[in-house]
């Protein structure tokens, strides 16, 4: 076989793997249930002494 196409065959299974470990991170966050929206924290602005 070329190197280029055990370059191409490499890289092709690395892609797959990564495909397949990316589903299963989406997997494992989207099991953990609802997303509740983001806590409502006042802002408190500080002025500057003239």
């Amino acid at each position: 076989m070329d190197r280029s196409k055990v370059v191409a065959i490499v890289s092709g299974i690395i892609s797959i793997f990564l495909a397949i470990a990316y589903l299963l991170v989406v997997q494992l966050i989207d099991f953990r249930g609802e997303m509740l929206p983001a806590p409502i924290v006042e802002t408190i602005v500080w002025q500057l002494p003239l």
